[in-house]
C-alpha cells in the first residue's frame, strides 16, 4: 500500500477514533450524566492491541497451523474487549451512572474497537506500507 492510498485510511480511522471519544465524552460530561467513572475504558482502549501486537513480533507467520501465542492473544484480547462492554453495564446497573450514559458510552465503544480492528485490517499486512515499521 502506497502513502496515497493509505491516507484516506488514515483519515477515516482518525474521524472514527474522533467519534467515538465523542461518544464516550458525551456520556461523562452531558449536564443530565455528569460522572466521569466510563474515562476508566480508556484503558481497556490503549490495552486492547497489545497483546495481538506482542504476539505479531514473537510468531513466524509463515506458519498456516494455529499458533499457541497467537490464541493466547486473541483470548486476552477477547477479555478486554469484553471487560470493556460489560464495566458500562456494571457501572449502571449499580446506579453509578445512568442509563443513557451507558447507551452513549456502548455506542462509543462499538465505534472504538471498531476503529482499531479496522487500523489492523487496513495496516496488519506485512507490505511496504506496515504499522510494525512506525
Amino acid at each position: 500500500m502506497t502513502m496515497q492510498a493509505a491516507s484516506p485510511a488514515l483519515i477515516s480511522l482518525s474521524f472514527g477514533g474522533a467519534i467515538g471519544l465523542m461518544f464516550l465524552m458525551l456520556g461523562c460530561a452531558l449536564p443530565g450524566y455528569n460522572e466521569y467513572w466510563p474515562l476508566f475504558l480508556l484503558f481497556f482502549y490503549v490495552l486492547s492491541p497489545i497483546p495481538y501486537c506482542i504476539s505479531r513480533r514473537v510468531v513466524d507467520d509463515t506458519d498456516s497451523a494455529s499458533n499457541a501465542c497467537k490464541e493466547l492473544a486473541i483470548f486476552l484480547t477477547t477479555g478486554i474487549v469484553i471487560s470493556a462492554f460489560g464495566l458500562p453495564i456494571v457501572f449502571a446497573r449499580a446506579q453509578v451512572i445512568a442509563w443513557g450514559a451507558c447507551a452513549l458510552v456502548l455506542t462509543g465503544n462499538v465505534v472504538i474497537f471498531g476503529t482499531i480492528l479496522g487500523f489492523f485490517l487496513v495496516f496488519g499486512s506485512n507490505d511496504d506500507f506496515s504499522w510494525q515499521q512506525w
